[in-house]
């Protein structure tokens, strides 16, 4: 039995599989909203609230390994971990309650993301493009089977592009909309610069995952646009409606509350992604990260010695 726990800059997840007649058994699954990336891309730190949380997450994340006979954890920092000047603080912090991180690259990030997706997808010839939104980065993977044309990890997230765009909640809805065009444009200029090497790419589905993906797709469902898919035209149409929840805090049928205060950095990204790559519909998929992390640790698990040759050299295997 393996547990992978995956620290992204919105929410730390802890994942509990086993591997049984060929495919991942899903254990145990635990999520919690723990903002650690909040105003990092201001401040550059992770700040003293933030980090606490993170501990207190870290330190329930051991409990429930505890009650299980897990082999062997893995626990990665991704981008917030990577930009932030105090991270290492914070992994010591972790080690001392006996939870070993290791920070992975942006690439490295993305390939585990892929790996993730395509578990829960039929094998087929022809080419997907894989999307990961995350707090703080958005992954971009094109592929076939298992092999990858391009891979991309770039600097935009929808924590960061909330404490950019949407620090003030209590704006008005003329001004909401504003900024929300403003995200738009902002995260189109991030996106772009691939734009030429995903239209050559001849992809042929489109494939997202994480929260911010999943709560887009709930959304879309609620207001009859289709089930587990996001399609442009619904984002654009729903505008309106999104701006007025959010200015006169009511309800949003497929909302949930716990999301509410990145709804409008997420519609941003996705929607100038999809303009930007030509996307007219994006299928849900909800494995990711964790389920490549797993997959990845049940392949590798007779011999850590292939780490030094595989796709991730840098990360390592901690015992439970």
């Amino acid at each position: 039995m393996h547990a992978c726990i995956d620290l992204g800059s919105n929410s730390f997840h802890l994942l509990i599989g086993e591997w049984e007649n060929g495919r991942i058994q899903i254990i145990e699954r635990l999520s919690e909203k723990v903002q650690f990336g909040e105003n990092v891309s201001s401040t550059g730190r992770i700040s003293s609230q933030a980090f606490e949380r993170g501990l207190s997450c870290l330190h329930r994340f051991k409990l429930l390994m505890k009650q299980y006979p897990v082999q062997r954890y893995w626990a990665l920092g991704t981008n917030t971990f990577r930009v932030a000047a105090n991270a290492e603080e914070f992994i010591q912090a972790a080690k001392v309650k006996g939870i070993d991180i290791s920070v992975i690259t942006g690439v490295q990030e993305a390939v585990l993301i892929y790996a993730g997706v395509i578990t829960a997808l039929p094998v087929v010839e022809t080419q997907r493009l894989v999307i990961d939104i995350g707090g703080g980065s958005t992954e971009i993977v094109i592929g076939r089977k298992h092999e990858r044309l391009l891979t991309e990890s770039l600097a935009i997230g929808s924590v960061s592009w909330r404490d950019n765009f949407f620090a003030d909640s209590n704006s008005p809805v003329e001004i909401l909309t504003a900024q929300m065009d403003e995200g738009v444009a902002a995260a189109r200029k991030v996106f772009e610069p691939i734009a030429p090497v995903v239209d050559k790419a001849e992809w042929k589905d489109a494939f997202a995952s994480s929260g911010t993906v999943k709560m887009l797709a709930f959304i879309c469902e609620a207001h009859a646009y289709g089930q587990k898919q996001i399609q442009l035209n619904a984002l654009l149409e729903l505008k309106g409606k999104i701006a007025d929840a959010i200015a006169d805090d009511t309800e949003l049928p497929g909302l949930k509350e716990r999301r509410r205060d990145l709804l409008l950095a997420g519609w941003c990204i996705l929607v100038g992604l999809m303009e930007s790559y030509q996307v007219e519909v994006i299928n849900f998929s909800a494995t990711a990260l964790r389920e490549g992390m797993l997959d990845f640790m049940v392949r590798n698990e007779k011999t850590f010695q292939a780490m030094e040759s595989s796709e991730l050299p840098e990360v390592s295997f901690a015992k439970g």
